[in-house]
């Protein structure tokens, strides 16, 4: 069983700029499909960016030019920079991965909450 935990959420104001990380305990992540989603109260789970192993990116149009997925394989970790953030950016934020091309793959973090006051 893969296990992905996230750190790095909190309280930052509008404008202001938090990097979420994710460590995985896989030793085959460089094959993995990774993404970040998010989650607000009373709303969906939506995919915020994603990374494939091949390296093509995608991102929700709400954080393009705002927020940066990457990932490090030598070290089993991905990272979300998210800077210009925004009220509407408050929400839980997950990690995932997994097999395949697109997400969501099979394995999701516990969260971490960041939330962005006005």
């Amino acid at each position: 069983q893969v296990q992905l935990v996230e750190s790095g959420g909190g309280l930052v104001q509008a404008g202001g700029s938090l990097r979420l990380s994710c460590t995985t305990s896989t030793s085959i992540f460089a094959i993995y499909t990774i993404a970040w989603y998010r989650q607000a109260p009373g709303q969906q789970r939506e995919l915020v960016a994603t990374v494939s192993s091949r390296g093509t990116t995608r991102y929700a149009d709400s954080v393009r030019d705002r927020f940066t997925i990457s990932r490090d394989n030598s070290k089993n970790m991905m990272y979300l920079q998210m800077n210009s953030l925004k009220p509407e950016d408050t929400a839980v934020y997950y990690c995932n991965a997994g097999f395949g091309q697109t997400p969501p793959g099979t394995y999701w973090g516990q969260g971490t909450q960041v939330t962005v006051s006005s």
